[in-house]
């Protein structure tokens, strides 16, 4: 029997306490606690992934650069830029730089099917071409667009440049930059006039068939002075007259050759009309 008081006067005062005016204001603040938490989780999911907007970029860049993608290159690389395995590559990793050269160039969207991209007009403005780079960085860490510091001539050494770019490109490249033809149809493009924006991420990126040449190879200092050689060429010109294309001895040579021919067959033919 006491027991089952014990049992009653509980119950009793269990149900007083549901009963008591400050019961809903406790009820209340348990509600708004549990939807403050909910709403801090969501936060910081959001927090989680606007950590992807690489620097430089906001999160309305991003959003608008999907929107370009989405609509102008997902029919070829795929709604997730994952690529595919008998088409174009995964852009995930290859940087804002790589999407800044091919788009700022009008590579990308390539006109036509061929051994390589051809640099033609291009197709978005600077803005839309941001957007797109700031998308693209957001799907994985590359190479970032050049800071400004490396991309002033007036603190390279167009001399070390020089050296620099005859050991590591001249070879594709020529030595005046002039470009030259590769193996399957493919060739390295002419350099002259190109804005050392593209130098330096076409250098990061390594497009077509160019060899990527990262910060431990090749330092921002490094770049900048080959750069500045460049622009020096683009500078001078040609100081001796014709460049005959500035391919070096091969175009040199067959003008000597034709115009040497030429000059002995017209003396051929005026000794041959003297003597008759």
């Amino acid at each position: 029997m006491a027991q089952s008081e014990r049992h009653r006067s509980i119950v009793d005062a269990l149900s007083q306490k549901r009963r008591h005016p400050f019961a809903f204001m406790g009820l209340l603040l348990v509600g708004l606690l549990l939807t403050g938490g909910l709403y801090a989780a969501a936060t910081t999911v959001n927090q989680v992934q606007g950590s992807n907007v690489a620097d430089g970029y906001s999160a309305e860049q991003v959003e608008e650069g999907e929107r370009l993608f989405v609509a102008n290159c997902a029919t070829c690389h795929g709604m997730n830029a994952e690529g595919t395995p008998e088409g174009p590559p995964s852009l995930v990793g290859v940087g804002a730089a790589s999407v800044d050269f091919q788009v700022g160039t009008g590579r990308m969207p390539m006109q036509m099917s061929g051994p390589q991209a051809r640099a033609t007009d291009p197709v978005f403005n600077d803005e839309q071409i941001a957007q797109l780079a700031a998308y693209v960085a957001s799907l994985g860490a590359g190479p970032a667009v050049p800071d400004e510091e490396w991309l002033d001539t007036d603190q390279g050494d167009p001399a070390r440049g020089g050296e620099l770019f005859r050991i590591n490109c001249a070879m594709c490249h020529n030595a005046a930059g002039a470009g030259g033809a590769l193996t399957g149809g493919a060739y390295a493009p002419s350099l002259q006039g190109v804005e050392g924006r593209y130098i330096y991420e076409a250098m990061r990126t390594g497009p077509q068939r160019m060899p990527v040449f990262n910060e431990a190879n090749i330092p921002p200092s490094d770049t900048r002075d080959i750069i500045t050689y460049l622009e020096t060429l683009d500078e001078q010109g040609s100081p001796g007259g014709f460049s005959l294309g500035s391919l070096g001895p091969v175009s040199e040579g067959l003008l000597i050759w034709t115009l040497g021919l030429a000059l002995i067959i017209a003396a051929m033919v005026w000794l041959t009309s003297r003597s008759s």
